[in-house]
């Protein structure tokens, strides 16, 4: 069942969904060739806690470190390492934070250098699967309705759905009811009541659907090793539509790529 927030809680989640697009934006500045994805988990660990928050990731069933780094044909759920980022590769980078005992979650994929248009535009295509989940959406409607909307913008253009892993309801725990598709029926599921806050996030790979689970137990990577995106929002849908709790400072639905 999809647990309504109340007004302090939602107070407590636009705070803690403010660290996040915060981190998110400070990643976005130091992306960049060379640096490995453990000094971007370093970055991101002391300004959540500096915010007075913490990484909801950081030990989330033994998850090592604060943030996911899901570089290429990784999908989610990368371990940051000592691997530094190369001239055309992407970067899925997740962050969660909890703030006062309440969580923000939301995901970016960061183009490194010289990327390939084809994979600059499943990027942009990912982003534009979220934006298409939630236009016109608000209370009372069904989840099926996004999960509908962002399979049919991804099959518009060939790519995988991964089907595998699905975006959720967040609040005092990072994991909530309901589950939320990334394809399904329109008009299928669980209801929507007001004050719902959801994690919403199209997992789109540029081949096939298909996905397997390394020997970490962790990092899931598409089983054709070709690119996969990740974009993810927390967002309050209230009676008169969504507000996205989790953007970047200044970010817009058609920033460039």
């Amino acid at each position: 069942m999809i647990k309504p927030k109340t007004q302090h809680e939602i107070e407590m989640m636009r705070k803690a969904g403010k660290i996040v697009g915060d981190t998110l934006k400070l990643m976005q500045k130091s992306v960049r060739i060379g640096i490995t994805t453990k000094e971007l988990d370093k970055i991101a660990f002391d300004f959540i806690t500096s915010q007075g928050a913490y990484p909801s990731f950081l030990n989330y069933d033994g998850f090592p470190a604060s943030i996911c780094t899901s570089v290429n044909e990784t999908v989610v759920h990368g371990i940051p390492s000592d691997y530094a980022l190369k001239d055309g590769d992407i970067i899925g980078i997740d962050v969660g934070a909890c703030y006062k005992g309440y969580h923000g979650d939301a995901a970016r994929t960061f183009c490194v250098g010289n990327v390939s248009e084809k994979v600059k535009q499943l990027v942009k295509e990912t982003r534009e699967c979220f934006y298409q989940g939630i236009e016109g959406l608000k209370a009372g409607d069904r989840v099926g309705t996004i999960s509908h909307r962002i399979e049919h913008h991804a099959k518009h253009f060939g790519y995988g759905i991964v089907r595998e892993l699905v975006g959720h309801g967040v609040g005092k725990n990072l994991h909530e009811d309901p589950q939320i598709p990334n394809y399904g029926s329109d008009n299928s599921g669980e209801i929507i009541p007001p004050n719902s806050t959801l994690a919403i996030e199209p997992m789109i790979n540029l081949g096939t659907r298909q996905i397997y689970l390394l020997g970490d137990d962790w990092t899931v990577i598409t089983r054709d090793r070709l690119q996969s995106a990740h974009y993810e929002n927390t967002v309050l849908v209230t009676e008169n539509g969504v507000e996205i709790l989790t953007l970047m400072d200044g970010e817009t639905r058609y920033d460039e790529i």
